[in-house]
């Protein structure tokens, strides 16, 4: 990579933006794009995501295009945070303009619709060969933006790119850790929502914390299990993997529940006719 990194973020969402803002902020020279041109005009001249961060005034030195060329040229690398449904599509997109020294990574969690194909193996399927990483951890994007604590983890076949793109996301209030298992970071990240949804339900059903612990403390044991069947390593080691894939899922799932939580709750609306029911909460960034 050159000395000053150049970092195209797709997607503008919370997630996209707090990233971007964090990335810029550590010094890559970094664009954030997204597909709503009117959008990426408003983001340019209030420097603020009025939609999803109003609060986080972003730095001076980030871009922003909805032109999906030009926030690839002369990049060293992509990453990609957009919902997984969209995901494939944005790499087919993608495919022509990226430069052939581009490394992809992507902050997005869940699997392909329809096939529940990993992203990696999408990633590899389209760009065979290329340093590919995957960014996860327990966070909310708010917190990211504010400046927050927050722990994170890269994970690459590639320990090189992975320790290159964690060093891009360290800083005083963000600790990246890198690592080389991007299955058991990708699997963690995407089933710790399921287990949230299923607190969620417990919740709205009033079975106690009881209920609540056993539902975590199983399902953490099933996504170990499940991650070793598909060959995942067992030494929970970094932020992403099954060990802070538990944080990610207490998260979520105990201290301020987002919508995968709620969902929970709303599903058991019925049984709990008549009974107080949780308040909103705020909304996470996937």
């Amino acid at each position: 990579m050159s000395d000053t990194t150049r970092v195209a973020v797709l997607g503008a969402g919370s997630w996209g933006t707090a990233l971007a803002a964090v990335l810029a902020r550590h010094g890559a020279e970094t664009r954030l794009w997204g597909r709503d041109a009117t959008q990426m005009t408003a983001l340019a001249a209030a420097r603020r995501n009025l939609r999803y961060l109003p609060e986080l005034e972003l730095p001076d030195t980030l871009a922003f295009t909805h032109d999906l060329a030009r926030a690839l040229a002369d990049v060293d690398m992509v990453l990609i945070v957009v919902p997984s449904h969209a995901f494939a599509t944005l790499l087919e997109q993608i495919e022509t303009s990226l430069p052939a020294q581009a490394a992809i990574a992507w902050a997005t969690k869940g699997f392909e619709p329809g096939t529940g194909r990993f992203l990696h193996e999408l990633v590899d399927a389209r760009f065979p060969g290329r340093p590919a990483a995957v960014v996860t951890g327990p966070s909310f994007a708010r917190e990211v933006a504010q400046g927050l604590p927050t722990a994170l983890t890269v994970h690459a076949l590639d320990a090189a790119f992975a320790r290159q793109l964690a060093a891009l996301l360290h800083g005083p209030a963000l600790r990246a850790y890198s690592g080389v298992d991007v299955l058991g970071a990708e699997l963690g990240g995407a089933m710790k929502n399921v287990l949230a949804v299923a607190t969620g339900a417990a919740d709205g059903m009033q079975l106690g914390l009881n209920a609540r612990a056993g539902l975590i403390t199983r399902g953490m044991n099933e996504m170990l299990r499940l991650g070793m069947a598909l060959g995942a390593r067992r030494n929970p080691d970094g932020p992403g993997r099954t060990g802070r894939s538990g944080a990610d899922l207490h998260r979520r799932s105990v201290t301020q529940p987002p919508p995968r939580h709620g969902a929970g709750p709303r599903c058991t609306a019925g049984a709990g006719a008549g009974r107080d029911r949780p308040g909103r909460r705020e909304r996470a960034h996937r």
